[in-house]
């Protein structure tokens, strides 16, 4: 029987064995964890947001002392004073990081330094256009974090619906996040297109992980219903970033206002003071009033149930994993059944269609982008409005077609269509825009031939409502150029 999960391009480009990637939790992500979990096969990101120069150097020695395994680093731009990121890639570049993984604000100059010194860039993201711009500006992978996740949340969509949104326009390998902790979760997001899962609370509660055992102990005691999504937990980080964290006299405001008053001490690392309504959680380093810091948490915490070793994390949610994949793909149906040769049939009878579905979804994708890319070059209030609902559908039509290639046990292209880059090369935007609405009325063409083919009539219902609404797309655009 097998107990695991086979390796996917993510994998490869990570150089893991297995689906499964360690968070970047900051703080608690440190080297014992790192090559615990990719000891047992999976990708681990040291988690060295805001951390100093000679704690990641140390890191990524004790990491490589440990393991053979590959690894990443996990940098935060815009929690970062800008002196000490700088200092933070240019090590990261001197130490040979093979990977690095970002999060929060898209910073395309930090990518592409990355990308030139020959590391691998993995960027999370919590909204289809955060996707769209990181892979615009070099990113090779993404993670699509859903609000469930634990610790800093960027995007408040589930992580079923980002996910769908951002494989629906991404062209690189697409990792999910999001209160994920036992197989089940991970078979689920991998059966929805994920090319790997990330862990985060699941492995928080284990032996190697740098949080403090008070953190650990509480995560076991939580239920599923235990966590909140709070801005209280504030300093040194952007404002207005929300974190799921576990209810406390902080979230219950028992702590007084977060936002006034003086600062107050509630702990120490090591000399370093350790302020109440900070980003810190409880480290085997600190000493204080744990319950008044940061208690991460995903939602997926109800399935902590004990303090374990991280390859036995790691092994048991590939293991549950892999039985409920079985699970979503056996057949009771015999190899050389009638019924196996009228599914092959079917499959055969479909090709052309799902031919036509991946012609429209890489002009789509090719949509998205541009209409991504327009908006942040237009003046006009009203023509960036229109543009950003085009953008919205066009997303929206990449999923659909997603989806219905799926339906009809095609497997969607990744491609995204040629039309970009020729949209992309007029450099005056309302000539761009012309010649975008010349794109969107080929698409309205190539479905007016497509529907009489179509026989799922929940499919054709929603090519005909992407028809009108190219349709109605095509004319608002035409009569916002009549304007100017």
């Amino acid at each position: 029987m097998h107990d695991s999960l086979p390796a996917t391009p993510l994998c490869r480009l990570l150089g893991c064995r297995h689906p499964l990637l360690l968070a970047g939790m900051g703080g608690v992500s440190r080297s014992e964890l790192v090559a615990a979990v990719g000891e047992a096969g999976g990708f681990g990101f040291l988690g060295m947001v805001r951390e100093p120069l000679a704690l990641i150097e140390r890191e990524v020695a004790q990491v490589r002392a440990r393991t053979d395994a590959p690894f990443g680093v996990n940098l935060i731009p815009a929690a970062t004073p800008a002196p000490l990121l700088q200092g933070q890639i240019d090590l990261c570049i001197a130490l040979h990081v093979p990977v690095v993984g970002l999060f929060w604000d898209v910073d395309a100059d930090v990518i592409a330094r990355l990308r030139a010194a020959g590391i691998t860039v993995v960027h999370q993201v919590g909204t289809v256009q955060d996707a769209l711009q990181a892979q615009e500006a070099g990113a090779q992978a993404l993670i699509a974090q859903g609000v469930e996740a634990g610790g800093h949340v960027r995007g408040r969509l589930p992580l079923a619906e980002l996910l769908a949104q951002v494989l629906a326009v991404a062209s690189v390998p697409v990792a999910a996040a999001g209160g994920l902790a036992d197989g089940r979760g991970v078979a689920r997001v991998l059966a929805q297109g994920a090319q790997a899962a990330v862990l985060g609370t699941a492995l928080i509660a284990t032996h190697e992980s740098f949080a403090h055992d008070f953190h650990k102990q509480r995560l076991v005691a939580a239920q599923a219903g235990d966590t909140v999504l709070t801005e209280d937990f504030h300093i040194n980080w952007p404002p207005h970033a929300a974190a799921r964290v576990l209810a406390s006299s902080v979230t219950r405001r028992e702590r007084g206002d977060p936002f006034t008053g003086a600062r107050t001490v509630v702990g120490d690392e090591e000399g370093r003071p350790i302020y109440l309504f900070s980003t810190d959680s409880p480290l085997r380093s600190m000493t204080g009033d744990f319950e008044a810091m940061a208690l991460y948490a995903g939602q997926g915490v109800g399935q902590v149930q004990a303090v374990e070793p991280a390859a036995g994390t790691v092994r048991r949610i590939l293991a549950e994993a892999a039985a409920h994949a079985r699970l979503l793909d056996d057949a009771p149906v015999a190899v050389a059944s009638p019924v196996c040769y009228a599914a092959d049939a079917e499959r055969e009878r479909n090709a052309p269609v799902i031919a036509r579905l991946d012609e429209l979804l890489e002009a789509e994708r090719a949509g998205a982008r541009v209409t991504l890319r327009s908006s942040a070059e237009a003046q006009d209030q009203a023509l960036r409005a229109l543009i950003d609902a085009i953008h919205r559908d066009e997303v929206r039509w990449c999923g659909l077609l997603m989806q219905a290639i799926r339906t009809l046990q095609g497997t969607p292209s990744a491609r995204t269509g040629d039309f970009y880059d020729k949209a992309m090369a007029v450099a005056d935007l309302r000539e761009r825009m012309a010649f975008l609405n010349r794109g969107q009325g080929w698409v309205a063409r190539k479905l007016r031939e497509l529907l009489p083919l179509v026989e799922d009539a929940g499919i054709r219902a929603g090519l005909q409502e992407m028809l009108r609404s190219h349709e109605e797309n095509l004319d608002k655009v035409n009569a916002q150029l009549r304007k100017e």
